[in-house]
């Protein structure tokens, strides 16, 4: 799998951030918004399998199709919107 993602402390903001996301300008929300490191990167957190992730990331992970965005997923770091790009 490989999949971009934003982290935010709270549901609200990710809700907001969601809204108006979309493939073309999710790297740049990243780089705004996101409190991961990987936001340098877009949110790019590059090529990933099974058990790589924390669980509820990567069933989110999972359920997403490849250019499509998740509905905020809720881990021990925050608040995820996952763009899944392969």
């Amino acid at each position: 799998m490989r999949a971009s993602h934003i982290l935010v402390s709270t549901l609200e903001q990710a809700q907001s951030i969601l809204a108006e996301a979309n493939a073309s300008n999710f790297g740049q929300l990243a780089r705004q918004h996101s409190s991961c490191p990987s936001k340098n990167n877009g949110g790019d957190l590059g090529d990933f399998g099974p058990g790589m992730m924390v669980k509820p990331f990567e069933d989110a992970t999972v359920a997403t199709s490849v250019g499509q965005i998740s509905q905020p997923v809720q881990t021990q770091f925050g608040y995820h919107l996952i763009h899944r790009t392969g």
